[in-house]
């Protein structure tokens, strides 16, 4: 892929322009669920991103896995660390194309925080312990945590975080539903979402704001560089398996022909920093294209479009999902982090059946008043608290209740 002539960044943003006219105005946000007198000092944004900052769900991604137990090393990534460098490109990429950036990074710094401990692996096993019970997703989750299972607030459960947030966090991937024909558009939408859309409608038939697109793709180029990153540390990935993936093969020759004979761990950085730099630069110059050909004049202009504004070029989303391929292929499949995710996976389905069976074991108040709970209400409470859990507590509760635990190595 040729690299983008600088030309085509002569009208980008860098943080002292105006506003662009689709870019959601905090001034005239539609608001909280519970009424709250505005900040004096902060827009409705910064006052949800520094809410969000300060929240337990956030410090609790710190133990979280990403792709390796944290345990491993201390150098791959977390879940927390994965959310910073996600919200550092999406604010860049704000910046670029004039929109709100506080609004842009709240949505990133929260879009994980419905992830269960020991990454996708806990989500599909707590996915399937509930599947009598409506299911588990992890956009839902976190929707929960941030509207009902924070607990810090006097007036209100949650983060009664602004309705341009939620609906960021919702529908950052997309519509849910049809706009014309209403048909739910990736399987059932998620009760918890529906209830909420009851209260303070999320309109998950339209596409989200600008913002939480941006938040969205920037969440892609960070976990494919950095899972890349990871790979090389772990030794599951090679320089020269990742030569027979043309987007990754093209920057290594220029990371080789600027630097020969450049260490591994330099020539790593190099590649990745380049990979995410092809990335983010083609993600603008393709979103410019698109406001272009759409000309929106408000950010509801952006909401109606019928389309994800912020995405790849076509050549970029091609080359990134052969990289995805790749990736799957030979990291997140891999025979060792198989192994490893397997253990994980009894380490939750011990935990659930045994909170099911005892939901006292899970003391203070996600035991008290169990009896005033029907089946499915019982199953909501074993899996939000299971959803919350650090990798590190999960470990310790299991060696709490069982007399062996597997080590995750």
């Amino acid at each position: 892929m040729d690299r983008v002539p600088d030309k085509a960044f002569e009208t980008i943003g860098f943080g002292q322009e105006g506003r662009a006219v689709f870019a959601t105005d905090p001034a005239h946000s539609r608001g909280r669920l519970a009424e709250e007198r505005e900040s004096r000092t902060r827009t409705p944004y910064q006052r949800d991103r520094d809410r969000i900052v300060h929240s337990t769900a956030f410090r609790r991604l710190k133990h979280k896995t990403q792709v390796f137990f944290s345990h491993e090393s201390d150098h791959y990534r977390t879940r927390l660390t994965h959310t910073i460098e996600v919200a550092q490109i999406a604010r860049a990429l704000a910046r670029a194309l004039r929109v709100d950036e506080d609004l842009s990074e709240a949505i990133a710094l929260v879009h994980d925080f419905g992830h269960t401990p020991f990454g996708h692996t806990g989500e599909d096993v707590l996915n399937e312990c509930m599947a009598a019970h409506g299911g588990f997703d992890h956009n839902a989750q976190a929707l929960r945590v941030v509207t009902k299972l924070e607990r810090r607030y006097a007036e209100f459960d949650g983060l009664n975080l602004t309705w341009e947030t939620l609906e960021g966090l919702v529908k950052h991937n997309g519509p849910l539903r049809d706009a014309e024909t209403g048909a739910d558009l990736a399987g059932p939408v998620p009760q918890t979402i529906l209830n909420y859309c009851e209260l303070h409608d999320l309109e998950i038939d339209r596409h989200a704001g600008l913002e939480a697109q941006l938040a969205a793709i920037a969440d892609d180029v960070a976990y494919n560089t950095h899972d890349i990153d990871d790979g090389l540390r772990a030794g599951l990935l090679t320089f020269e398996m990742l030569a027979d993936v043309r987007l990754a093969r093209d920057i290594i020759a220029e990371v080789d022909g600027l630097y020969p004979g450049l260490d591994d761990n330099r020539r790593g950085h190099e590649t990745t920093r380049r990979l995410m730099t092809r990335m983010v630069e083609d993600v603008i110059v393709q979103t410019q294209a698109n406001i272009a050909r759409l000309a929106p004049q408000s950010a509801g202009d952006v909401y109606r479009a019928g389309e994800t504004i912020a995405r790849f070029s076509d050549e970029m989303a091609e080359l990134e999902a052969e990289l995805k391929a790749f990736m799957f292929k030979n990291m997140y499949r891999h025979p060792d982090v198989m192994r490893v995710r397997a253990q994980a996976e009894d380490v939750v389905r011990d935990l659930y059946a045994k909170f099911i069976a005892a939901p006292g074991e899970m003391g203070g108040r996600w035991a008290g008043q169990m009896e005033r709970l029907d089946e499915d209400a019982v199953a909501r409470r074993v899996s939000d608290y299971l959803a919350g859990m650090t990798d590190t507590f999960a470990l310790a509760e299991h060696r709490r209740l069982f007399d062996r635990t597997p080590e995750l190595r």
